[in-house]
């Protein structure tokens, strides 16, 4: 590897070797046995891998920034359809699946009021005023994103269902075959995705790479009944490619003349693939991958 060596004395001594080995590993060269070794390809350059990290760190911040815009719209659209009827419903196990751990997920709720209980005013004022009886639309402030995930897979599908259309996410039923309407029929699309988004929004939270990264993954075919998810590789979805086209999607839904995906497209345009340490592959770019942006 080229290295300058005052860059990476700086780099070093505040990121360490480990975490920046990550971004220069593809091109360590293989064995004979498949395994990488020690040597590097020809013109690998140690300022390389510090772009790239950069370039990763910035696309965190942009995922970062639009999983607030889609988690504050699950809050919002999953409260509405638990709030119909009573404030107090989510505490009745009937009003959601017979396969979903009520009694776990209050007991996670539980402890999220006692984290936020000395700070959130909110919590505070319903817990002196009505002795622990919160209405879901406080309680839903104080709800992490994974919480909020496995309530909305709990639900039945037909609030599954109407909430995913909500979010612009109607799937054409005609397009799947027999067995793909009676899974899609059985439990929306998003609820998958949504796990997904979990997952890669806490690996923002605790600054983790998304460059060459798979991640849990996530159905396919009843989102690419739509034109605008049609990029989406078949079968199903493990890179960070996935997640963004559905998270622009979202966000162009629920923030009207949002930019948050050509500032997406433009760093994947001019700062990854322009690194020669980057190929499309690593981030599950199909070549016509702007269409989704």
């Amino acid at each position: 590897m080229e290295v300058d060596p005052e860059l990476a004395s700086q780099w070093l001594r505040y990121v360490s070797y480990y975490r920046l080995s990550a971004y220069w590993y593809p091109a360590r060269l293989l064995t004979h046995d498949g395994v990488r070794d020690d040597a590097f390809r020809s013109g690998t350059r140690f300022s390389d891998a510090v772009s790239l990290y950069e370039s990763d760190r910035k696309l965190r911040t942009l995922v970062h920034d639009g999983m607030e815009r889609i988690e504050i719209a699950m809050r919002t659209r999953v409260g509405e359809a638990l709030v119909t009827t009573d404030p107090l419903s989510y505490t009745d196990p009937s009003r959601f699946r017979p396969s979903f751990d009520h009694q776990r997920w209050m007991s996670t709720l539980a402890k999220r009021v006692a984290r936020a209980g000395r700070s959130n005013e909110a919590i505070r004022h319903y817990r002196d005023k009505y002795d622990d009886k919160f209405p879901f639309w406080v309680l839903a402030e104080v709800l992490d994103f994974a919480d909020m995930s496995r309530l909305y897979e709990g639900l039945p599908a037909a609030d599954q269902r109407l909430i995913a259309e909500d979010l612009g996410i109607i799937i054409n039923l005609g397009m799947l075959s027999k067995h793909q309407r009676r899974k899609a029929k059985l439990q929306s699309p998003l609820v998958r995705w949504m796990e997904q988004l979990t997952i890669v929004r806490n690996h923002c939270a605790h600054h983790a790479r998304l460059w060459n990264k798979s991640f849990a993954p996530a159905p396919t075919a009843a989102l690419r009944t739509l034109p605008e998810f049609i990029t989406l590789p078949q079968g199903q979805s493990e890179k960070i490619f996935g997640v963004i086209t559905v998270m622009a999607n979202l966000i162009r839904v629920t923030s009207p003349g949002t930019t948050w995906p050509s500032k997406v497209a433009a760093l994947i345009h001019n700062e990854f693939l322009t690194n020669p340490l980057v190929s499309p592959t690593s981030m599950g770019l199909p070549e016509d991958w702007s269409l989704s942006f």
